[in-house]
C-alpha cells in the first residue's frame, strides 16, 4: 500500500512540474486566448437571435446550443494541438525524474496532466461561452423562449444552431450541459491520447499527423456528406444517420446523435463506455511504447530511466 501512495505521489509530482511551465508561457496564454476568442464567434448567433427576438437565455443555452454541433466541437479540440504541442512534454527537468522514477510512472503522470489540463480548458470553454451571454440570460434550470422558438418553430435549423425538440423534451438545461461537457471531455481525451501513444511510437510528426486524420475522419463521416457524395435517397439517410452515429467519433461527441429512446442511435452511457475503453487502450499502449522511447534532452545526453 505505501508503494502505491508512493508511485501515486510521484505521478503527481511530474503532472505539476507540467502546470508549472505554464508560467509566462506565452503558447498557453495564446491557447486560451484563441479559444475565448472562438467561443464569442460560435456563440455570436444565438446571442444575436436572442436580441433580435427581445428574448432571454438560460446562463447555459449559449453552451449547449453552439457545442450541440459537431463542428464546434472539433474547432475547440484542435486548439488543444497549441496545448499539447511540446507533448510527450519532454523539459529540462525531465531527466532529473527519470533518474528517481521509471518510465511507467513518467507516463501517468504526463496522463494525469492530461485529463487535468484538457478538464481546465473545457472548463474555461463553457465560463467563456456564459460570459458572452450573460447579460441576457437567467440562471433558473429551465429552457428559455428563446429556447422554444429555436426548438419548436424550426428556426435552428435556419440559423444552424441545433436546438432540438428532443433536447428541449427530454432533459433540462443544467442536466444537458453537462452531458455535453463530458461527451467533450471523452471525445478531447481520446484525441489527446492518440496523439500521445503515436508521439511515443512515432514521433512528433506523426503525433500531428495522427491528431488530423482523426478529426478528418470524424467531419468527413458526417451524414450529409455521404448523402452528397453517393446521392443517398432519403428513405435511406435514417440508416446512414445511425451507421454514422456509432461509427463517427465526432457524432458520438455530439449530444443530440444519440438515443433519448426511439431510435437506433447509441445511447450516452455506451459511448461514455467506447470512450473510456479507446483510452484505456492508447494509455495501456502508450506505456508499452515508452519502453522504446529514446529520449533525446537539449545539452545532456540522450538517456533513458
Amino acid at each position: 500500500m505505501g508503494k502505491f501512495w508512493a508511485s501515486a505521489r510521484q505521478v503527481g509530482a511530474v503532472a505539476q512540474y507540467n502546470f508549472r511551465c505554464w508560467h509566462k508561457n506565452p503558447r498557453i496564454f495564446l491557447t486560451f486566448a484563441l479559444a475565448f476568442v472562438l467561443c464569442f464567434l460560435l456563440s455570436d448567433k444565438a446571442v444575436r437571435f436572442a436580441e433580435e427576438y427581445e428574448t432571454t437565455m438560460q446562463l447555459m443555452e449559449a453552451f449547449i446550443w453552439t457545442f450541440g454541433d459537431s463542428n464546434s466541437i472539433l474547432l475547440s479540440s484542435l486548439l488543444l494541438l497549441l496545448l499539447f504541442a511540446d507533448m510527450p512534454f519532454i523539459t529540462p527537468g525531465t531527466p532529473f525524474y527519470l533518474m528517481r522514477i521509471n518510465r511507467k510512472t513518467w507516463v501517468a503522470g504526463q496522463a494525469l496532466y492530461i485529463v487535468a489540463a484538457t478538464f481546465l480548458y473545457l472548463l474555461f470553454i463553457l465560463a467563456a461561452t456564459s460570459l458572452v451571454c450573460m447579460r441576457q440570460s437567467f440562471i433558473g434550470n429551465m429552457w428559455s423562449e428563446t429556447a422554444a422558438i429555436l426548438g419548436y418553430s424550426g428556426a435552428g435549423q435556419a440559423v444552424a444552431l441545433p436546438a432540438l425538440v428532443k433536447t428541449l423534451e427530454m432533459s433540462r438545461p443544467y442536466t444537458c450541459m453537462a452531458a455535453i461537457f463530458v461527451l467533450m471531455l471523452l471525445y478531447t481525451l481520446l484525441m489527446a491520447f492518440i496523439m500521445l501513444l503515436f508521439n511515443l511510437w512515432k514521433g512528433q510528426l506523426a503525433g500531428i499527423v495522427s491528431v488530423f486524420s482523426f478529426s478528418l475522419f470524424g467531419f468527413l463521416l458526417n451524414p450529409q456528406t455521404i448523402k452528397a457524395l453517393f446521392q443517398l435517397p432519403d428513405e435511406l439517410m435514417y440508416r446512414a444517420n445511425v451507421a454514422v452515429g456509432w461509427l463517427s467519433p465526432l457524432n458520438h461527441a455530439t449530444y443530440h446523435m444519440h438515443n433519448f429512446g426511439y431510435d437506433l442511435l447509441p445511447r450516452l452511457w455506451q459511448t461514455h463506455l467506447i470512450f473510456g475503453v479507446l483510452i484505456a487502450l492508447c494509455f495501456l499502449l502508450a506505456l508499452r511504447a515508452v519502453r522504446m522511447y529514446n529520449f533525446n534532452f537539449t545539452g545532456t545526453e540522450a538517456g533513458g530511466a
